[in-house]
């Protein structure tokens, strides 16, 4: 069982992946992965692609510094609480994209719903849902999850090795927040 000092608002502390073991999922280079998720990421594109359905890399490995611009900053240009930020959007050293293993999926078609709860009517969440499993990718925050943050229809992580694995299934020790 996590303790309250595992978790900052409802969000584990994560190590940043070395530099060395990120990989590009995008044509630009700008968006990077694990080497290990990556390949499975753009297999599962690939597969995707066959049956007609666009998956978009939106997000992937942040830095700690990354992350501190999205949480402090945007709370701060948004006027949010800290406890109302931390919904959507981790502390710094607390994101599952430090790790290198999440990533962030739109709907090529769908653009409107990238980032959105809306993502979740796209033939591309439909798709996700149906076969993520098979490339070793599971949605990071489904409704009502143990850690308390907003479903999140867009975030996926990578669970396809001992690294992956050790570094996400202490969520499912929290129990629900109030």
């Amino acid at each position: 069982m996590a303790t309250l000092t595992e978790n900052l608002l409802g969000h584990l502390p994560y190590t940043e992946a070395p530099l060395s073991e990120l990989e590009p999922v995008t044509a630009d280079g700008q968006i990077k992965l694990r080497r290990a998720a990556a390949e499975r990421f753009r297999a599962m594109v690939s597969a995707a692609q066959q049956e007609g359905v666009v998956l978009v890399p939106l997000s992937g490995f942040r830095s700690k510094q990354d992350q501190d611009y999205l949480f402090f900053e945007v709370k701060e240009q948004r006027a949010q609480r800290t406890t109302e930020r931390a919904l959507v959007s981790a502390p710094p050293g607390y994101s599952e994209h430090h790790t290198g293993y999440a990533v962030d999926i739109g709907d090529g078609h769908r653009p409107d719903t990238h980032l959105k709860e809306t993502f979740e009517d796209t033939p591309a969440f439909q798709w996700l849902q149906k076969n993520a499993a098979r490339f070793s990718f599971e949605l990071s925050f489904p409704r009502n999850n143990p850690q308390g943050v907003s479903y999140e229809p867009w975030h996926w992580r990578f669970v396809g090795d001992r690294h992956s694995l050790q570094t996400f299934y202490r969520a499912r020790q929290l129990t629900p927040r109030n």
